[in-house]
């Protein structure tokens, strides 16, 4: 059973109705319903309609495909206080792709209808929510340029490197999200090609392992190593 939770709250969180007026807020929250999932459940297919999009609230989900001989290739690991399928529920046809809990959590459903009224009655929130998509779509953008641009290696030590201030000198700790086969997915590489690179850096003395915890010990100096090999 879910414990007590304020939507309204929760929803002035977020990026896109952190300037709502509390009205709106309330009408949203009033729509918008708190779903528990299980490790392994599905939350959107691909080929449904759909018709919200949704925020987790505690834990994480993958966005992923999957081709006609069964690979599945993962488009993004969502974690907690971040959103999925924002675009999709204005395109008005079946989802792309299937939206999967990795761990038992909670996410809210926004409806697309309570959304919509919202977007008629005030356009800043309209903006707000374009500015969203588009920092999305940005983000896919470079995933694109990263998968076509970049070596496997220089993947992953971006990966790695990408939430890490480079002007904060020292050690860091880099905790993998999900299973590596997952983040290898993400990354459009093997499993046993991530697994190699991560024990390599490590032999060559720039990080260190430990289960999904990646220590890193010159953060600079990993990122000296990829763009200049050898």
């Amino acid at each position: 059973m879910l414990a007590p939770f304020n939507t309204a709250q929760f929803l002035r969180t977020q990026p896109l109705f952190a300037d709502v007026d509390q009205a709106a807020l309330q009408r949203l929250a009033a729509a918008c319903r708190l779903l528990q999932v299980n490790r392994g459940q599905p939350v959107l297919w691909a080929g449904q309609a759909c018709d919200a999009f949704f925020i987790v609230v505690r834990g994480q989900v993958r966005l992923y495909m999957t081709a006609p001989n069964g690979n599945e290739k993962v488009i993004e690991i969502v974690n907690a206080g971040q959103a999925f399928a924002e675009a999709l529920v204005f395109l008005e046809r079946p989802c792309p792709v299937h939206a999967q809990a990795l761990c038992d959590g909670v996410v809210l459903q926004v409806p697309r209808q309570a959304l919509m009224a919202e977007l008629q009655l005030d356009a800043q929130f309209a903006l707000r929510m374009l500015s969203g998509m588009s920092r999305r779509l940005h983000g896919l953008v470079q995933d694109v340029q990263a998968s076509a641009l970049q070596s496997g290696q220089q993947r992953v030590v971006g990966y790695l490197l990408r939430d890490v201030d480079p002007a904060q000198p020292g050690p860091a700790v880099v905790s993998l999200p999900a299973a590596k086969a997952t983040v290898a997915s993400l990354l459009s590489i093997t499993p046993e090609y991530f697994s190699r690179v991560l024990h390599d850096l490590e032999d060559a003395g720039l990080l260190a392992i430990d289960k999904r915890d990646i220590h890193l010990r010159d953060p600079n100096a990993l990122a000296r190593h990829v763009a200049h090999p050898g």
